[in-house]
């Protein structure tokens, strides 16, 4: 099932943020703090083993009020309303869009659009902002990708995860391999400039060479992103539950990191670059920049069920079940189920965790004494680049970036 929520403090019935919340949309010069929407379409026609993202399937659904794929965009149009609401009237451009789930592209493209429209109804979309969605490679035809350049996306984002038949079934996923390179030509015949592929390592019966297939499929595609995760077993997934039974492996961290290596290696020879340690670009213009969002800690406002926020330092989700998503908006409150505040010190730990994980690489001076003492360490031992620390960044090599959560803990101490 999907994974339950933080506990957190209870949220305003309202919505409202604390005076904090508010004054971290804008910086010391009064300039808009980078501001997206993260929009959360919750349907899948199936779940896959492996996720415990918040999605449901129409069976598990079934008739309660609300949670049709057909009302969605009726609630994601009312909680942008909110937000609007609750951030007032200060100008607040949006510069980036991300819709996720689930499957996005299981909902008529104009439904999408419904929701891209209010938003930039409300706060506006800079000139050139990013418009993602992520789509199923079995849900999408050049039709789709047609009517979602219309609707003013710019950037899709594919689930391939494997061009080999049988690591797809481990995964549970349904798209026939081959699939995934043709959506990316389509999606580039529409106008689409950005694609991205998304890709899975590790999954038990995956051999080095099953993976190095997959790679060239995804480099010959041509998209302009690629994204390379590995394989994590999530406690409450069918997949985790077939590992308990003896039926599969367990991943194996060697195995993962040889596999990591060998992306790395092939995706830099193609043209790409690594901007964040599970993510390559062929430019600049090529990279998410909602997720940078994300990674340095800027302002985003989560709509939908289960959707997660930040602006100045507070954090809230949103209930996670589509009816009572709905349920609340129709009544005029806040889906929010629960917030945190974050202190300096609790910020200061996010930034290391995120941005040392960056290509761009963390300054200094966020760390303390210990901090700057375990930095010079990790270039001693090869796990940090010794002239971008001298620059004044830590900057991970590909050895540190097998290794990041252990230097991120040496920095922190």
């Amino acid at each position: 099932m999907p994974s339950t929520l933080p506990d957190g403090e209870p949220a305003p019935t309202d919505g409202a943020l604390p005076s904090s919340a508010l004054a971290g949309l804008h910086d010391d010069q009064g300039r808009p703090v980078p501001f997206g929407f993260y929009l959360h379409v919750p349907f899948c026609t199936t779940r896959c083993g492996y996720c415990d993202f918040n999605t449901y399937t129409a069976d598990e659904l079934g008739d309660l009020p609300g949670a049709s794929r057909a009302s969605w965009a009726d609630g994601a149009v009312a909680e942008i309303q909110l937000a609007r609401r609750v951030l007032g009237d200060t100008d607040l451009p949006v510069s980036t869009v991300f819709v996720g789930g689930g499957t996005p592209t299981l909902l008529p493209p104009g439904e999408l659009g419904r929701a891209l429209e209010a938003i930039d109804g409300e706060f506006g979309l800079v000139a050139g902002a990013e418009v993602t969605t992520e789509a199923n490679p079995d849900t999408v035809s050049p039709e789709t990708f047609a009517r979602l350049r219309a609707a003013g996306f710019t950037r899709v984002s594919l689930g391939m995860q494997s061009a080999r038949p049988h690591v797809l079934e481990v995964l549970d996923r349904v798209h026939t391999p081959g699939r995934s390179e043709k959506a990316v030509a389509e999606a580039k015949a529409e106008g689409f400039e950005h694609v991205s592929l998304d890709l899975i390592y590790g999954t038990p019966g995956e051999s080095l060479q099953d993976w190095r297939v997959s790679l060239d499929a995804a480099i010959a595609a041509g998209p302009d992103h690629v994204s390379a995760y590995a394989l994590i077993v999530e406690e409450g997934t069918r997949l985790a539950a077939r590992m308990k039974r003896g039926e599969l492996p367990t991943p194996d961290d060697d195995d993962q990191a040889d596999k990591y290596v060998v992306a790395d290696e092939l995706l830099t020879d193609a043209g790409y670059q690594w901007y964040e340690v599970s993510n390559w670009a062929t430019s600049l213009d090529g990279r998410c920049a909602h997720n940078q969002l994300y990674w340095t800690g800027a302002n985003w406002w989560g709509a939908g069920p289960g959707a997660h926020s930040h602006v100045g330092g507070t954090r809230w989700w949103n209930v996670k079940h589509p009816a009572a998503w709905a349920q609340r908006l129709a009544g005029g409150g806040s889906p929010a189920y629960a917030r945190e505040v974050l202190d300096a010190e609790t910020r200061r730990v996010e930034r290391v965790l995120l941005e040392v994980r960056l290509s761009d690489g963390l300054d200094v001076a966020v760390l303390d004494d210990d901090g700057r003492d375990a930095a010079r360490r990790a270039v001693d031992e090869g796990l940090a680049d010794a002239d971008a620390l001298s620059a004044g960044r830590v900057v991970l090599t590909r050895r540190g970036r097998l290794l990041a959560d252990g230097v991120v803990h040496s920095l922190l101490g």
